[in-house]
This record gives C-alpha cells, sequence and structure tokens, in this order.
C-alpha cells in the first residue's frame, strides 16, 4: 500500500467507526438524563437532544430489546421524529411512544434506547474526519398494576452464600441497578442489575461475610443512601 492510496484508505477505515460510550455528552451532542422510565398511563415520553455545537448534526433514535441491535427489532416503541436534522446551537426532543404491543403487567420491562449522532461536514473541506457516535441507555417500562415504591425497592434485596458464589434476590417488581456494593467493607467490582423477581448469581468466589452494605441507582440516575446488612449469615 503506498503513499496516498494508504492514507486515504486509513482515513475511510476510521470515518467509519462508529463509538459507544457510557456517557451522555459526545461531539458536543448532549442527551438529557442517563435513563428513560415510561409509565404504562403515560401517552408518550420526551427525551431532549441539545446541540451546543456550531454545526448541525443528523440524529436517529431506536428502542430495542438489546443494546447491540442496530435498528428495530419490534415495534413496542416508536420515535417520534425517528430521524432528523439537529441545527447549530439548538434543541429538540425526541417522542417515545408505547404502541400497546403486550408486556408483563405484573413487573418493569427493560428496552435500550439508541441515539446516533452524524456530524454535518463542509464540502469545501478536504482531509476532514468524520466520526458517529452512538450511545445506550436504559428504557424501563413501567406497568401502572405494580405496587411500591421504586425508589426504596433497593432495600428489600436478599442475599446468600453458596458454595462460594454470593446470590442477590431480587423480590420486587422493578429493576435495581446497584451503584455499589461493599462486602465487608471491600468493594465489588462492576455491581450488577438484578431484574424483577429474579436472582444474579456475582461471577467469581465470595467468602462469606459479616457486613454488606449497597447503594442503587434511582430513575434520575441519582444515587441511594447506603443500605447494610450487619451480622450478615
Amino acid at each position: 500500500m503506498k503513499g496516498a492510496q494508504g492514507i486515504k484508505l486509513l482515513a475511510g477505515l476510521i470515518a467509519a467507526v462508529s463509538f459507544f460510550t457510557s456517557g451522555q455528552v459526545y461531539s458536543g451532542v448532549e442527551i438529557q438524563g442517563t435513563r428513560v422510565i415510561y409509565p404504562q398511563a403515560s401517552n408518550q415520553v420526551a427525551l431532549d437532544i441539545k446541540n451546543p455545537d456550531n454545526r448541525a448534526y443528523l440524529i436517529q433514535a431506536w428502542a430495542a430489546k438489546k443494546p447491540d441491535i442496530n435498528d428495530h427489532d419490534d415495534q413496542v416503541f416508536v420515535m417520534t421524529p425517528p430521524l432528523f436534522r439537529l441545527e447549530p446551537t439548538s434543541t429538540n426532543s425526541v417522542r417515545i411512544v408505547y404502541t400497546g404491543k403486550p408486556l408483563p403487567d405484573d413487573k418493569e420491562s427493560l428496552y435500550w434506547l439508541s441515539i446516533k449522532s452524524i456530524p454535518s461536514t463542509n464540502p469545501d473541506e478536504i482531509n476532514t474526519l468524520t466520526i458517529n457516535v452512538k450511545s445506550v441507555m436504559k428504557l424501563f417500562f413501567r406497568p401502572t398494576s405494580i405496587k411500591g415504591d421504586p425508589a426504596t425497592a433497593y432495600q428489600g434485596l436478599k442475599f446468600k452464600f453458596d458454595a462460594g458464589r454470593l446470590h442477590i434476590i431480587n423480590p420486587s417488581p422493578y429493576y435495581i441497578t446497584l451503584a455499589t456494593l461493599l462486602l465487608d467493607n471491600k468493594k465489588v467490582p462492576e455491581p450488577p442489575m438484578i431484574p424483577p423477581h429474579a436472582e444474579v448469581i456475582l461471577p467469581g468466589e465470595y467468602k462469606e461475610t459479616q457486613n454488606i452494605s449497597w447503594q442503587s441507582i434511582n430513575d434520575f440516575g441519582g444515587v441511594s443512601n447506603e443500605m447494610k446488612l450487619a451480622n450478615f449469615k
């Protein structure tokens, strides 16, 4: 591969890459919040997308059952508009609409909301690198029939040790995403999300401990107060 041809091909390969980010600010585009709660009784939920940059972006939005799907896998949720131009220094809203397709009514359902940002380019510019960015956030569908307070659901988590494995049981109808988990004041890396009415077994082995403490992420992306179990057996 020679000179200009090699450089041109390399630039093309780099430009084709989409970067996945855990934050909600990228390439000048800012997304409101870190998660979306969709109450069943709502006709729609709006998500604001802000462009403080001095160039326009093409924004595409969709919801899917898995975070790595690049298009709709079903039509449980539709976006309005699904594709639009976001002008420089402006804000627009994507409206998320539940189509009414059946979902469990005894627990929350989890979908993944993807927002792809494609920056505009100036045709007069040469050797310009264009990077498309995709951000993925959780979309929780919350049925009206479920009971309990989602803000305190994390307090009801149950723990047990079995053959060196730590089991976390969530008896509530809500998804609980742990922000921190400590065993005898030692942090467990990558605390899990525990689905409703489900049990999660942590990878690796853990010795039985006397004290367990944890925090969860609330509906607004904040961290809850710490919950503790002392003299745990």
